[in-house]
């Protein structure tokens, strides 16, 4: 199967970040402008991402009258970065859902098989009871965000979303065939991967262009 045969697939459309996306890949963007569109880019993701959020009926005193008003529902939303370029995501969520909980899954990847090895794991409690929304500005190999969704459903995940800017085919499908119960949003789908698993046409190596390293 290709990534668009796949049900569980959302490749954004909007204008806004496909623009922004490609002031990300510019080597003139330096590290504050784009650690600044990462966020946005996450912020407008998050919008689509939290669509369905689930609503109920709270009564609410207004400066007139009391009215029953529709309030989000159940436990608090858990954004979950892959360390550590996740992390340049989750300002842009938290615009949002500013009371979120959030948790951290560390892997590295092996420069040689390019599979991924988790080194930390601490996420909210009642994760069970909680939208599980997963961060990572690139989808390369895939290996890392199936690893970090099979971690997440270990600790009893299951609402769980996941959300990058940019991907890569043989990622998308990896994830997708691996998890199909989760919905992957995605900001722009690229051409493929190169030898060494980076994507092409990408944006370098997102980790360093959000915090400055080298």
């Amino acid at each position: 199967m290709q990534y668009k045969d796949y049900k569980n697939v959302i490749v954004m459309d909007h204008p806004l970040i496909k623009h922004k996306i490609s002031q990300l890949r510019k080597t003139s963007t330096g590290t504050s402008e784009f650690r600044q569109l990462v966020e946005e880019i996450a912020t407008l993701e998050g919008y689509e991402a939290l669509r369905d959020l689930p609503l109920v009926e709270e009564e609410i005193q207004t400066p007139l009258e009391t009215a029953m008003c529709p309030v989000i529902d159940g436990k608090k939303l858990a954004i979950v970065p892959i360390l550590r370029a996740g992390l340049g995501m989750v300002s842009g969520v938290m615009a949002l859902t500013p009371l979120a909980k959030v948790g951290h899954i560390g892997l590295y990847r092996d420069p040689e098989t390019h599979e991924p090895h988790e080194y930390y794991c601490k996420l909210p409690e009642f994760i069970d009871q909680r939208l599980v929304l997963v961060v990572d500005p690139m989808l390369a190999t895939g290996g890392s965000a199936v690893a970090a969704l099979d971690f997440i459903k270990e600790h009893g995940g299951k609402n769980i979303k996941f959300m990058c800017i940019i991907a890569a085919p043989e990622g998308i499908e990896r994830l997708a065939a691996a998890h199909p119960d989760v919905e992957l949003y995605i900001g722009n789908v690229d051409r493929c991967l190169n030898d060494h698993a980076y994507i092409l046409p990408g944006l370098g190596d997102a980790g360093d262009r959000i915090f400055g390293t080298k």
